[in-house]
């Protein structure tokens, strides 16, 4: 079929657009050749018609929607520009990717943005991987180059370009980045950093802000980076090309002059600086042409810190710094130096004696004011061999003083590029091979373009030259790989515009024919351009304007670019004149007589020339345009001789705005950068390649036949000549199918049809079915709804003849009714009428009853009232008296209260409210009780006196009746009397009634305030009681959380601990190579050992070779050069046989093994060696030092979150205060005790060193004679420690080891040791432990590849420590009952610790090792996964296995299986040395944590792996991997934590990705995930044959805005840290009790020379 086919109703087509470039349409009708009009409808719905004269004049077409957001163009169907730019607007703006390979080229847009995808775990995921598995990346570009270096054994270059602002220098910093990572930088030269520290001086002195960017380099340059045998970087080198000079004397509007200047003029506050006499960059003539100085978010002051901070590292000297500084300076002064013209036609000019720009020049650069002046406005001639001196006009001395400018900063750049070459140059010989990586500037074209664009278009010219036939030459060995019949690919050349430059005639020619015219100017050469190259045969490429005759045209391979000629000649020229350089030369400043030194004795390869004014040495006049072709020349034939790779980069706007998509930009530098010309190349051949197995699992519905494997190849050969009927349009390769452009979409449209009408078929039936299902339900729906009907019917007339009976019965009971209720009415009126008068009758009287009773009532109240009146008078005289009393009391008792209450603590002081209330009430409770009892007091002495009273009135009483007995006569003053005792004592009885009611009354008050006060007792009492407890919970709660704290501290000291003995490690392996040299250069004055001799076995350590280093926490890690030459003398032989066995390997082949040329070996000098042998033990000594320090800290931290703790639980109540002072006060005693009883044990033994005659108590027969009390110990004599440790440690056989029993060789060797300090020996003790530490650190190093091993030695090592702390004398006060060692353990133990950390480090790195080539395959991949489910069908650039190859036998291939055999032998290996759980899981758990993130960052970078199908088999793996974990209780919670992520990440995959409703459940179960990293997946989720769909943008966005919502818990990362380390702590436990008697030594060991005791 036909392309023109495809033009049918409903295809998808481009088209032009003034705005967008392309837009994107849809065609309304077919299309029919002849025609000569398209109706087309826009994406906005807008029609329009398309002419089409030709056939060739149709809209592209779009492509499929399989092609959308394609990592690679050149697999699109159709290759064409609105498709490129599609693709890239796609992937840019949709999926946030910004690299997108085209063929070899990678295309890089500036994100404007920080983007975390260039860390160090990217690094490891691109490492090692092809650049078709991963996402387009820098780091793909850059390890597919050093891939091949390694491989190939050949050069590599990468050219990056672009235009200023694209990223072509982040580009070129990265990939420095991977190469040190990858090439070992960070262990070898620090080449990385020092090329990283030259970036901000190269941003300084060669780039400045354009009116297109902000720090827009102006120079060109070419990174080597050098290689060594082993593929590590051992040097580098810098060149530079064609640097803007003109910029230092002129910017353009909204410009600036280089960095450096303005930095300068910034930081001019400084001390140092002062002297510059600088000012602001508004007073210079060469920094204020632009306008503003200043660019947004930049600080000069700052910048200019890290320039000098990038000079210091790049060793260059403060006082170099400062005279380059002085240089830059003067060179702003040079500017503002004041030219005046004089004489009647302004022929002469001159300066101002007095001009103080003039003089702050010159003594910046010492030179003689007054001879600058003078030869900046005269100039010396030679004619006829006489000398002659002119003056010069005004304009002609301005244009002299601005090339001196020139000619000085020139020489300053050269001079700064070759320090940085020095710095960078290599110290370990020639590399063998090199990498380069070339950052130089793109096509430009400007409204005005001249001498610097016409540079730069030529070297883009030469490099698209180049890369044009390297691209074609890949695309014919690409054929002749695949075995195919193929025609030579034409493709456009550009050696025509390169022959209208270079060639002979050409534009460079005539100009520097018209340089050296001693009357040249820039329009005789212009007219010699339109002579030679116009008139009669007209060049292609050239072309003169329509209205100027001071301008040229050429038509570049970019664009059409008119030039300027005005300048060309001057800037070709540079022209400096020589008497002004000879000033300069004679300067007092060193630095700048080494400038223009150099110039004079050098070959001359500047940029410009020196104008001497003599003919005799015009030869040596080099012009820029000479020295750039040469220079341009010399960088063609170095890429020539390398294999290059390409980035292109691309400016996406000119805003800066980040991720904003500007077409018209972006194409104008797509077809500027060459990407274009390399779809066409592509386009001419067979763009489109298929494998056979992924055209026939796309394509199947297709294709008829078997669908075997072995037969696939077969089946699409035999398909394909029905499917595609021109034979021209594909070919048949080894491997892959090729494809014309087009043919794809035209196969797409063929399976879009196929599918179409299977579907018509399938709906039809389906249909059909649906039919006949709706008939018999509609049928029987008809029946149903007649019965019901009739039915409804019937009950309707039941009904109406039940309504009719129901109203006569209702009539009949309605009458009934209505005569009842008028009867009722009248009955109940005639008895309510009778009620009411019965009642008027009835409340008339009682209201007059009432009436009575009241004034009867109200006598008797206002007399009672009065009566109290008088009473309550009295009683609130008496409580007011006693107010007062009270009062007084209490306040003098506040007063006690008070003082009583400042010395309370913090806690009583917390509640002190609360506890003064309860004393308060407590107090008033007793007061009032009291008062209670004196009232009762009060009363009962009332009731005696009142009794008293009543007594003596009765008395009296019937003393008068009495009387009146005996005095009858006179009756009435009887009578008086007798009535006025009687008034008394009833008002006595009425007064003592009164009184006893007033005492009942406030004895009850009493009582009630008294019940009261006990109730407000017992809940303030419970108040108090729930705070105590709130307090205690508060205070148990901030232990809690103190000791989280401390833990979660603990934990990260411990990691950073262990983190540096790691790096101790490494140090020491590099120190330990260091001194195998320095062995074998001094062993050259020996003799040759035999062949028998070199057998022999090596001198195992003793403990004579031990020295106090090895009481340091890392033992035995630097011996000195005595430990050194004494390790040997373990035998009587040593002393001769280290010399002979030092003869065994030359220098020349020590030379080899450390990967040095073996030029150097002869400049390798024993002074070297021993430089370095210091240098490394200097660093460890300050890592010893730094480790020993932090140990202190956290000691001190731990100390005092305990004081602090103590202190929050002191405040619990005071007798635990005061438990605590006294213990504290015990425990001070107690230490001041133990370090006299120290001090004096000490002393003692010193005296018994010193004076054994004054201690006899010490003597040996006194150990001798406690030697006894001891048994099931070993005893070892001093002579075969050696062998034992020989035989025991350092040389078990891995086959011996593994048998023997779990910690055997720590038991026998911990029972000698407590043999010998048990007789005695102390000293022997304590050499035996350090010569035993030694030693396992030798056996450890030795099998740093034995898993079995390490966990033996890691299993001896632990338990050795635990019984060394155990045994420990410190320990007296706690292990009661156990034999104890007499002799300091601590360092012993220190260095065990140590040692036992590294051992598990070891242990783990091993498995991770292992696991880390095959680890992401198998989780990934999986081993049972059908072969059409391995790859997505649009990637069609993996190889397809051979028929009949199956991975699921092959052993060694990547599965779960295998890594669960890995971490089945780990298992083992630690369940096998008896090694504790927790250190097990702790192990696992970082394994887990490694293998998950391994894969998780995989994932995130292939689109391959990303569907539905592919996640379930993840899933699967993960399942089984978590199975195995369950079974062996390894499942723990951090292990299950690290799995969390790569399984959520799974279920991204997985679950529905279409509604709102997917959206949020997708985010509310995605926890462990960032918001980065759940973008990133469904970014590149890539469907998987046709049941899947992609996922859309708008499903995306939607996630993205739920996942701002969302309060994060995980880091804002894209990868995870694969490096990371966990911390582990050994578990703390008893050791086992070791006897001699239970130790079952196998014969196989030969220690049979130990003896039982």
């Amino acid at each position: 079929m036909a392309t023109l086919q495809l033009y049918t109703k409903g295809a998808s087509v481009w088209t032009p657009d003034p705005d967008a470039v392309w837009v994107s349409a849809q065609l309304l009708q077919d299309y029919t050749p002849g025609d000569k009009h398209v109706l087309l409808q826009l994406s906005g719905g807008k029609e329009t018609l398309y002419t089409v004269e030709f056939p060739s004049d149709l809209p592209p077409l779009a492509n499929p929607d399989i092609s959308e957001g394609e990592n690679d163009l050149s697999a699109l169907s159709f290759l064409h520009e609105p498709a490129i730019l599609h693709n890239l607007r796609v992937r840019f703006l949709d999926y946030n990717s910004i690299y997108t390979h085209c063929g070899i080229v990678l295309v890089a847009i500036n994100p404007y943005d920080e983007l975390p995808i260039y860390g160090e775990e990217v690094i490891d995921a691109y490492s090692g991987q092809d650049m078709a598995d991963l996402e387009p990346h820098i780091f793909s570009v850059a390890g597919n180059a050093y891939r091949t270096m390694i491989r190939e054994e050949n050069n590599q270059s990468i050219i990056i370009s672009g235009e200023s602002g694209s990223g072509k220098t982040v580009s070129a910093k990265f990939t420095m980045r991977y190469f040190a990572v990858v090439g070992g930088a960070t262990q070898q030269t620090k080449v990385e950093d020092k090329v990283l520290a030259s970036n901000p001086i190269m941003e300084a002195i060669g780039n400045a802000k354009t009116t297109r960017n902000d720090n827009s380099s102006r120079f060109g340059k070419y990174i080597q980076i050098g290689f060594g045998r082993r593929g590590d970087i051992i040097g580098a080198n810098m060149n530079t090309y064609l640097l803007e000079k003109s910029r230092v004397v002129f910017q353009a509007t909204a410009e600036r002059n280089y960095h450096i200047f303005y930095q300068l003029c910034a930081s001019r506050q400084l001390p140092e600086m002062r002297a510059l006499k600088l000012a602001a960059p508004e007073h210079f003539r060469y920094t204020n042409q632009g306008g503003d100085a200043n660019i947004a978010g930049t600080d000069d002051v700052m910048e200019m810190e890290r320039t000098r901070n990038a000079f210091t590292i790049l060793g260059v000297l403060p006082d170099q710094q400062m005279e380059l500084f002085r240089i830059l300076a003067a060179v702003l002064h040079l500017g503002n130096v004041k030219i005046s013209g004089s004489g009647r036609t302004s022929d002469r000019s001159y300066i101002d004696a007095d001009d103080i720009s003039m003089a702050i020049f010159s003594k910046l650069l010492g030179v003689e004011s007054a001879h600058m002046a003078h030869w900046l406005c005269h100039r010396r001639l030679v004619l006829a061999g006489e000398k002659l001196v002119k003056p010069m006009t005004g304009q002609q001395a301005i244009e002299g003083r601005d090339a001196l400018a020139k000619h000085i900063y020139e020489q300053m750049f050269k001079w700064t590029v070759h320090r940085l070459n020095s710095a960078l140059r290599s110290q370990t010989g020639r590399a063998k091979t090199f990498i380069g990586v070339l950052d130089i500037y793109g096509f430009e074209t400007f409204e005005r373009n001249s001498f610097e664009q016409f540079c730069i278009n030529y070297a883009n010219e030469k490099l698209q030259q180049q890369f044009n036939r390297h691209v074609f030459h890949l695309e014919q060995e690409e054929y002749v790989r695949e075995e195919l019949t193929w025609s030579r690919v034409e493709f456009s050349d550009n050696q025509q515009c390169i022959h209208l430059i270079e060639g002979p005639l050409g534009l460079l020619d005539l100009l520097d024919e018209e340089c050296r015219m001693p009357k040249g100017s820039d329009d005789s050469w212009v007219q010699k351009l339109y002579d030679q190259h116009l008139t009669g045969r007209c060049h292609p490429h050239f072309r003169k304007p329509r209205m100027s005759n001071r301008a040229f045209v050429i038509l570049h391979f970019a664009d059409t670019v008119q030039y300027e000629c005005g300048g060309f000649l001057d800037k070709n020229r540079d022209t400096v004149f020589e008497e002004l350089v000879n000033v300069l030369k004679a300067s007092q400043s060193e630095l700048v007589a080494e400038l223009f030194q150099q110039q004079g004795t050098g070959p001359s390869v500047a940029n410009g020339s020196v104008h001497t004014g003599r003919r005799a040495h015009r030869e040596h006049k080099l012009t820029v345009g000479f020295q750039f072709r040469q220079s341009l020349q010399m960088l063609m034939d170095t890429l020539n001789s390398t294999t290059p790779h390409y980035v292109r980069c691309i400016k996406p706007n000119d805003l800066k705005e980040p991720f904003v998509f500007d077409p018209k930009r972006t194409v104008q530098q797509l077809r500027a950068c060459g990407v274009l010309e390399t779809i066409r190349i592509s386009a001419a051949g067979f763009p489109s390649r298929w494998t056979y197995e992924e055209f026939f699992f796309r394509y199947r519905v297709l294709l008829r036949g078997s669908q075997r494997w072995e037969e696939i190849r077969l089946t699409c050969q035999q398909a394909l000549p029905r499917l595609i009927t021109q034979p021209d349009q594909y070919v048949f390769g080894k491997t892959k199918v090729f494809f014309r452009a087009g043919q794809v979409a035209v196969l797409e449209r063929l399976r879009a049809e196929r599918l179409r009408a299977s579907a018509v078929i399938l709906q039809s039936s389906v249909r059909g079915w649906l039919a006949r299902i709706h008939y018999s339900r509609t049928l029987e729906a008809t029946f149903t709804v007649q019965r019901y009907w009739r039915g409804a019917l019937a009950r309707r007339l039941a009904q109406t003849l039940r309504y009719t009976k129901a109203a006569l019965v209702i009539q009949k009971t309605y009458r009934m009714l209505v005569d009842r209720h008028v009867f009722l009415l009248v009955r109940q009126a005639t008895i309510t009428i009778q009620a009411f008068v019965r009642g008027t009758l009835t409340r008339r009287h009682y209201r007059r009853l009432v009436a009575e009773r009241a004034a009867t009532q109200l006598q008797a109240r206002v007399r009672g009232w009065l009566a109290r009146k008088i009473y309550t008078r009295l009683r609130a005289a008496v409580v007011f008296a006693q107010c007062c009393v009270r009062r007084k009391a209490a306040r003098k008792e506040l007063l006690k209260l008070k003082t009583e209450a400042r010395s309370v603590e913090r806690y009583r002081e917390l509640n002190k409210g609360m506890e003064v209330k309860l004393i308060q009430l407590q107090m008033r409770a007793d007061q009032e009780a009291r008062q209670s009892a004196a009232l009762r007091e009060s009363l009962r002495a009332e009731k005696e006196v009142a009794a008293a009273e009543l007594a003596a009135l009765r008395a009296k009483m019937e003393k008068l009746e009495a009387q009146q007995k005996h005095a009858a006569p006179s009756p009435a003053p009887c009578s008086v009397v007798s009535q006025e005792t009687e008034q008394e004592r009833r008002r006595a009885e009425e007064k003592a009634a009164q009184e006893l009611l007033q005492l009942s009354q406030e004895v009850e008050t009493l009582q009630r305030e008294k019940a009261s006060l006990r109730a407000e007792t017992e809940r303030i009492s419970a108040r108090l009681l729930q705070q105590k407890q709130a307090q205690e919970a508060l205070v148990q709660q901030a232990t809690s959380e103190a000791t989280a704290a401390l833990r979660a501290e603990l934990d990260e000291e411990r990691r950073k601990h262990q983190g540096l003995l790691r790096e101790f490690t490494r140090l020491e392996q590099r120190y330990d190579n260091l001194r195998e040299m320095s062995q074998f250069t001094q062993s050259t004055r020996g003799l040759r050992r035999s062949d028998s001799a070199l057998s022999s076995e090596p001198p195992s350590p003793s403990p004579q070779s031990l020295t106090p280093l090895s009481l340091s926490p890392f033992p035995s890690a630097f011996p000195s050069p005595e430990e050194v030459r004494r390790v040997s003398v373990t035998s009587p032989t040593a002393e001769g046989n280290f010399a002979e066995w030092s003869l065994e390997t030359p220098m020349e082949q020590l030379m080899d093994k450390l990967g040095l040329s073996k030029e150097s070996a002869a400049e390798l000098k024993g002074e070297d060696l021993a430089h370095a042998y210091d240098a490394v033990r200097v660093a460890n000594k300050f890592l010893e030092s730094q480790l020993l320090s932090q140990r202190s800290q956290w000691e001190e931290e731990v100390d005092r979150l305990r004081c602090q703790l103590l202190r929050v639980s002191s405040g619990s109540s005071s007798h635990q205060q005061e438990l605590l002072d006294a213990c504290e006060q015990e425990c001070v005693r107690l230490r001041s005790e133990l370090k006299e009883f120290r001090n004096t044990v000490t002393f003692r033994r010193i005296l018994t060193q010193v004076l054994p005659s004054v201690f006899p108590s010490e003597s040996p027969s006194s150990a001798q004679q406690k030697a006894p009390t001891t048994a099931g110990l070993l005893e070892c004599r001093r002579r075969d420690e050696s062998k034992l440790l020989k035989n025991l440690i350092t040389d078990v056989r891995a086959d011996v080891g593994v048998a023997l029993s779990p910690g055997l060789a720590a038991s026998v060797l911990f029972l000698c040791v407590r043999q010998a300090d048990s007789r005695g020996d102390q000293s022997v003790a304590a050499s035996l432990c350090r010569a035993t530490v030694a030693a396992m650190k030798t056996a450890l190093k030795k099998n740093n590849n034995d898993l079995d091993m390490t966990a033996l030695w890691l299993k001896n090592i632990s338990l050795l420590h635990d019984l060394l702390t155990h045994h420990a004398p410190k320990q007296s006060c706690v292990n009661e009952g156990i034999p104890l060692l007499t002799f300091d353990v601590s360092s012993l133990t220190h260095a065990l610790s140590e040692l036992r950390i590294q051992a598990y480090q070891q242990l783990v790195s091993i498995t991770e090792k292992r696991l880390h080539n095959f680890i992401v395959a198998a989780l990934l991949e999986g081993e049972d996964i059908p072969a059409g489910s391995r790859r997505r069908a649009g990637s069609r650039r993996q190889a397809v296995p051979e028929a009949g190859a199956t991975r699921a036998g092959d052993v060694d291939a990547p599965s779960v299986a295998r890594v669960l055999r890995e971490l089945g032998s780990l298992y083992a290996a630690m369940s096998h040395q008896a090694l504790h759980a927790a250190l097990i899981e702790c192990a696992f758990h970082q394994l887990v944590y490694f293998m998950s993130t391994l894969a998780l960052n995989s994932l995130l970078l292939r689109k391959d792996v990303c569907c539905c199908s592919r996640g379930i088999h993840i899933r699967l793996n993960v399942t089984q991997l978590e199975e195995w974990l369950r079974c062996r209780c390894l499942l723990t919670e951090g292990a299950a934590s690290s799995l969390a992520p790569l399984i959520q990440a799974t279920q991204v995959l997985q679950v529905s990705k279409n509604t709102d409703a997917d959206a949020h459940a997708l985010v509310r179960a995605c926890t462990n995930l960032s918001g980065q990293q759940i973008v990133k997946i469904l970014s590149n989720y890539t469907p998987h044959g046709d049941v899947e769909e992609r996922v859309c943008i708008d499903f995306i966005h939607l996630v993205q805005d739920l996942l701002k919502d969302r309060v994060d818990t995980q880091p804002h990362k894209l990868f995870l840290e694969a490096k990371r380390v966990f911390p582990v702590t050994f578990p703390i436990e008893a050791p086992p009790t070791i006897s001699a008697d239970n130790l079952a030594i196998p014969d196989s060991l030969k220690i049979n020379f130990l003896r039982r005791v």
